[in-house]
């Protein structure tokens, strides 16, 4: 299937002026975001549910409603489990709680190889031979691997501090890895400035109207698994907040081609760290004006952008859907992380303590209603962010005893 056959080029988010394709992320006219336009009519034909029924569980079988159908990279990215919560459930007193765990997807491990496939897709068809990013690790991650995978050049921009792991993660397959001395804002303004500059693909920058949509595919996920039905409160961590918007079309999309067997009617919950939280500080304030954080402090640097680039439609979708948000320090990250470990056997990323941890706070707050359909996001694998973990005293020291019966006994286990 051809994406010609849907998609109608870009339109302005705010003042609905169309463009056609090409690798470009803004409006002239108000400098709001653009995002691709899809023909619903001839989407709604062949997007059924029995089209769908014939076809692989990954993020490529929804392709109609994305900017590319035919992968060159992420072949088997997406279909991911929504993992039912019951030992969390049970100890909160929610019975139908569910992980949407990301974790596991590939080639990254984590929910940014959605979005970097479409965008290396694109890349493709727009002619790019090197692709980069301004990344916080997990996208900078995604982009080497997939990068390879497509047989592009890949530069990648990140903060000189970042994680040991996700550096790694980055370096093994290849990519040009340049550590920039600042912190993330600084990085992705280097970036739009190399984008306007050269000719690269930048996925987050002059990609972006197509990356972002790789992010729906969670959302169309969801709804499936759910049996074609969205949650009735849905709580994901915010970086630039591009995630949670796009979960929110997703559902929306589905509704308006006739998929959804009931109303959507999502309360949208968004999650931040303590050390960087424009959006949920602005949440709680009531409002979409976004205050940036200059100088992010939080062991969730995966998710630690001062200055989200979609923080206020973020915040106002929290706030008209009637959700809401809220953010954790450290230490809660860390419990939330070892909570969802003990409970569910499931290992996050630090912005995955966030998303629990969050949730574990608006549930005692009476925000969450414990008679619904919750759905946690979690983005990322815990392999990648060991580093606050690895802190004496955060995990018991193991005993050590000689290799004997009569010493094992002593320890009375």
């Amino acid at each position: 299937m051809s994406t010609a056959t849907t998609t109608l080029g870009l339109k302005c988010r705010e003042c609905g002026t169309e463009y056609k394709d090409a690798p470009q992320h803004v409006c002239g006219n108000d400098f709001a975001p653009l995002e691709v336009a899809y023909d619903y009519d001839r989407v709604k034909k062949l997007m059924t549910r029995d089209a769908l029924a014939k076809r692989p569980f990954n993020m490529w079988r929804y392709g109609e409603l994305l900017p590319e159908s035919e992968p060159v990279s992420g072949f088997f990215t997406g279909g991911t489990p929504l993992v039912h919560a019951k030992n969390l459930g049970k100890q909160l007193g929610i019975a139908r709680l569910y992980l949407k765990f990301d974790g596991v997807c590939g080639p990254s491990l984590s929910f940014k190889d959605r979005v970097v496939a479409v965008s290396i897709a694109r890349a493709k068809r727009f002619g790019f031979t090197t692709v980069g990013c301004a990344s916080t690790g997990n996208l900078a991650n995604a982009v080497a691997a997939q990068a390879a995978q497509a047989g592009l050049k890949a530069v990648i921009l990140i903060p000189k501090d970042l994680e040991p792991a996700k550096v790694a993660n980055t370096q093994v397959y290849g990519a040009t890895l340049i550590k920039i001395d600042g912190h993330y804002d600084d990085v992705n303004r280097l970036c739009a400035e190399i984008a306007n500059d050269t000719k690269i693909g930048i996925v987050n920058v002059n990609l972006r109207p197509y990356y972002a949509e790789g992010s729906k595919s969670m959302g169309f996920e969801i709804a499936e698994q759910l049996g074609w039905r969205a949650p009735d409160n849905l709580v994901t961590c915010m970086a630039g907040g591009s995630l949670i918007n796009k979960l929110s079309k997703a559902f929306n999309e589905l509704d308006k081609i006739g998929l959804m067997l009931s109303e959507v009617k999502t309360k949208f919950f968004g999650a931040q760290a303590a050390g960087c939280n424009p959006i949920t500080e602005a949440i709680k304030r009531g409002s979409d004006l976004i205050k940036p954080v200059k100088a992010p402090k939080t062991i969730a640097r995966s998710i630690a952008i001062g200055n989200p680039a979609d923080g206020y439609s973020a915040s106002r979708l929290c706030l008209d859907s009637g959700g809401g948000g809220d953010d954790v320090t450290d230490p809660e990250i860390v419990d939330a992380m070892k909570l969802l470990a003990r409970t569910e056997g499931l290992f996050t990323e630090t912005a995955g303590g966030v998303t629990v941890g969050t949730f574990l706070k608006l549930v005692k707050a009476g925000k969450i209603n414990k008679a619904e359909t919750t759905v946690l996001c979690i983005t990322g694998q815990g392999l990648k962010t060991l580093d606050p973990l690895l802190i004496p005293g955060i995990l018991p020291d193991a005993p050590i005893i000689k290799p004997s019966l009569s010493e094992y006994r002593k320890l009375a286990i």
